[in-house]
């Protein structure tokens, strides 16, 4: 029986359908001197356990401004979208055949949300995972910066998540937002994580950054990288609910609000002029502001080559693109591997 399990924990990722058969995992919990190793298996929990010197248990935050990176791609809002992502990211040289880290020393930045709306959420979270530390190896880096649906799914609102998971949690007697709590591994390691970067002259973060956001305070990216990780609601006694967060209004606006970096739509939205956008550039000291969150479908470019958009719809599931920057050029990266530059008009 002990073999039979341990053949069962190691079979492929099976598909997820009305039949209710899937795979889901895995889901390492943090014990006082063990991991706990958890994965679904056509509706039954298998459980292992692994010494703790199996994975990092401690993640610590890196910094916030990088300068001097030749090359760098950028995408966002991928929403479960596994094998997409891997399609895209092969065909634009980011990993290899094996689905390891090909990009050197340049950097990848994704713009949030890779939770809600698909059924590989998990598969994406681990890929990404491994891939930050195979680029760290070879001096490049990954960035995977939380958007909203990252802070919905921390904050338990559940609005937008796929079936999948929600048998995932009623299989595994916990809330969803437990599965990530920071008594796992992957529940630390997004707690971990920023909202906004710099690259060089470049800025990036889910939404935008209004020139509201700007007025609230000093906008020094560290600062506001620490508030946002503090926000994230810790041990499950002590989690806020969404309402009592927004019972503090000036701080909820500020970081939570339609104006705030992860929900910000007015680069696309508002009708901003071009002056507009310059203030904000000269406001934030930056040249460029790549966001994702309004979806198009394609990679796409505002107000002369101001401002990007990284979110081509990859959560439809059909097709999907990054931009890359190389030597102060902008391109996309369409699925198929073809680079189009992007050019001011």
């Amino acid at each position: 029986m002990k073999k039979l399990i341990l053949l069962l924990l190691f079979i492929p990722v099976l598909s997820f359908g009305q039949d209710q058969t899937y795979f889901d995992g895995p889901y390492i919990f943090i014990e006082k001197n063990i991991l706990i190793e958890k994965k679904i298996i056509n509706g039954k929990v298998f459980s292992k356990i692994l010494r703790t010197s199996s994975y990092d248990t401690t993640y610590s935050p890196e910094k916030s401004t990088f300068n001097n990176i030749r090359k760098i791609a950028a995408l966002s809002d991928i929403h479960g979208q596994y094998d997409l992502v891997i399609e895209l990211f092969k065909n634009n040289k980011i990993i290899d055949e094996n689905l390891n880290w090909r990009f050197g020393k340049g950097h990848l930045v994704i713009t949030g949300d890779i939770f809600d709306r698909g059924d590989k959420v998990n598969e994406v979270l681990w890929f990404i995972y491994k891939l930050e530390a195979q680029a760290k190896n070879k001096g490049g880096r990954v960035h995977y910066l939380l958007g909203n649906h990252e802070y919905m799914i921390l904050y338990n609102d559940l609005r937008y998540l796929h079936e999948k998971y929600k048998t995932s949690s009623t299989l595994l007697n916990l809330e969803y937002d437990e599965l990530y709590s920071e008594k796992t591994i992957i529940g630390r390691w997004l707690r971990s994580k920023s909202t906004i970067v710099k690259i060089n002259n470049n800025i990036f973060t889910h939404g935008g950054i209004s020139e509201d956001f700007i007025s609230y305070g000093d906008f020094n990216l560290e600062k506001i990288n620490d508030t946002m990780r503090k926000s994230i609601p810790q041990l499950k006694k002590l989690r806020k609910s969404r309402n009592e967060v927004k019972s503090d209004s000036i701080f909820y606006n500020v970081y939570y609000g339609n104006k705030s970096l992860i929900w910000y739509r007015g680069y696309f939205k508002n009708n901003l002029t071009d002056t507009d956008i310059s203030k904000i550039l000269k406001l934030v000291d930056s040249d460029h502001i790549v966001v994702g969150h309004t979806s198009n479908e394609e990679v796409v470019q505002l107000y002369n080559n101001k401002i990007f958009g990284v979110d081509s719809s990859i959560k439809k599931g059909k097709y999907g693109e990054v931009l890359i920057i190389k030597n102060k050029r902008f391109f996309r990266g369409t699925l198929n591997g073809k680079s189009i530059e992007l050019v001011s008009k």
